[in-house]
């Protein structure tokens, strides 16, 4: 993430991860205050056993895109809430990535953050049973919650 203050929303991707049993790190990096580190970071994500990229910042921060543009990994781009604009500002930054270098984005904040664990874990699961197991009974829950709704 761009900034401690990130952690209140990427927690949840975190978190998310956790409960699907995905091994993760969670890190702080600026893609404008310590650009070497990020690509350092990304540019070293395969070898280090990475197979798919978080990234949330606020502003034009666009933290994800400079992270997409060091790896060949899937990344996933969480734009966080901005007090000018709201979180306007980070979706469009995250969302706009030119031809050829793509960065999947989900909502901002919170809510993103988890929906971006839950991509990843999609992800993943393509190539691990195990993990879509996990993934369909997860998602058989939600539906269960809501079959078992009632508004009495």
């Amino acid at each position: 993430m761009g900034s401690k203050s990130d952690w209140e929303a990427m927690r949840q991707a975190s978190e998310m991860l956790a409960r699907f049993g995905v091994a993760h790190e969670s890190r702080v990096m600026s893609a404008h205050r310590t650009p070497g580190i990020v690509a350092e970071y990304a540019s070293g994500a395969v070898a280090r056993g990475l197979q798919v990229i978080i990234a949330g910042a606020g502003g034009a921060a666009h933290l994800a895109g400079v992270v997409a543009a060091h790896t060949i990994l899937p990344v996933i781009g969480v734009p966080m809430q901005s007090a000018a604009l709201n979180g306007i500002d980070s979706l469009l930054s995250t969302v706009q990535m030119p031809k050829g270098i793509p960065v999947a984005t989900v909502a901002i904040g919170a809510s993103g953050a988890a929906n971006a664990a839950l991509l990843a874990v999609a992800i993943l699961a393509t190539a691990t049973p195990d993990l879509r197991t996990k993934l369909q009974a997860y998602r058989q829950q939600l539906a269960d919650e809501v079959k078992g709704t009632t508004l009495t």
